[in-house]
């Protein structure tokens, strides 16, 4: 993406295994897999195969020790809900945890296909098991954007983090951004995000990434959507979100809360074509005559030149000059009022074109 200028590449960035998120590159899309697989691995291959085709960046998961998420008796607690995999809700998310040798059996499979293979952390000790394999970076979902005994860990992690902040307050925000400083954590981003699903629009407020570019000036910004559609998510990139993460699902009737939320592959690679033609398109804040204007300002573009035969010696005043389409081009128009006053060095007749050189210093 030549199109972006040095003024971009002095913003914030982080680096993921060989790609580097910022104002600067593309976008860095993550396809939330999630527990969109129904526990089954064959799902979650074809999920990353689809995630790879739509030309995401890398595929997330989410990787949970049950007792260490859940107290006992919320695990013991019935559960008889429509998306439910299990009698109690603990046997729902027993029916949907991959073990640890499936999760290296999804890794592998996706470094095959040469997508980035990720996960969410839920707990401490699935954190230590996602360090130990080695994934190219951590989430910290927005259901732990409060955990302070797990945000401590991940702050001496020394791998890069992206933190999503659904369902805290500003306040929490700054917290856990004081918390990660403190701890000389620099590697890490921020995601917008609020966790309904789906998100109504109104209860979006995509201004919040304009709100962590102004405060948190030093990371990279992000949007996590669970609104319906592939919109607010291009917006999300207008606004200066660097990493965007939406769930991806193959069928969207199929059992789970996050289905209704998430985008089939076709609109997961529509969102992803449009919005690396919008972040070209966004270019840089600087105002000049782009390449492709040329032709038309050789065209069209007006300058100066002799309203009347004028003379060596003479001072240019208000009738002596007019505005008009000129080949070859000489004195831009919008400089008549600094000629005025002027002493010419040559002879002009009507409709010659008049150049710096023409007058005195």
């Amino acid at each position: 993406m030549s199109q972006l200028t040095e003024e971009k590449r002095e913003q914030p960035s982080l680096s993921i295994s060989n790609r580097i998120i910022g104002e600067a590159f593309p976008v860095f899309f993550i396809a939330e897999i999630g527990q969109n697989h129904q526990g089954d691995i064959n799902i979650a291959k074809k999920l990353i195969d689809e995630a790879k085709k739509c030309g995401a960046d890398c595929v997330k998961f989410q990787k949970t020790n049950l007792s260490e998420k859940f107290t006992q008796k919320f695990l013991e607690m019935p559960y008889s809900s429509s998306n439910s995999w299990g009698k109690t809700y603990g046997e729902h998310k027993e029916f949907l945890e991959f073990t640890p040798e499936q999760f290296l059996e999804l890794q592998r499979y996706a470094a095959e296909k040469e997508i980035l293979f990720s996960a969410s952390a839920m707990d401490i000790e699935s954190f230590h098991y996602l360090e130990k394999i080695q994934v190219p970076f951590i989430k910290i979902g927005s259901g732990d954007a409060n955990n302070i005994q797990l945000l401590k860990v991940a702050s001496s992690y020394p791998g890069p983090l992206v933190i999503s902040t659904g369902m805290q307050p500003f306040e929490y925000v700054k917290q856990i951004y004081k918390l990660m400083k403190e701890n000389g954590k620099e590697n890490f981003a921020f995601l917008h995000c609020v966790s309904s699903y789906p998100t109504p629009l109104e209860d979006i407020n995509l201004k919040v990434i304009e709100l962590y570019k102004k405060n948190f000036p030093d990371i990279v910004i992000g949007y996590s959507g669970h609104e319906i559609g592939i919109d607010v998510s291009i917006a999300a990139a207008v606004l200066g979100a660097r990493i965007i993460e939406r769930h991806i699902t193959l069928d969207r009737s199929q059992k789970g809360s996050d289905h209704k939320c998430s985008l089939l592959p076709e609109e997961f690679q529509e969102m992803i074509e449009k919005t690396r033609i919008v972040q070209i398109s966004l270019g840089a804040p600087r105002k000049i005559i782009a390449p492709s204007e040329l032709p038309c300002w050789n065209k069209l573009g007006k300058c100066i030149v002799a309203s009347r035969k004028l003379t060596q010696g003479q001072k240019i005043k208000e009738g002596d000059l007019k505005t008009k389409v000129t080949h070859p081009k000489g004195i831009n128009a919008i400089y008549y009022e600094d000629i005025i006053g002027s002493i010419l060095k040559r002879d002009l007749n009507p409709d010659d074109l008049i150049f710096q050189e023409d007058f005195q210093k």
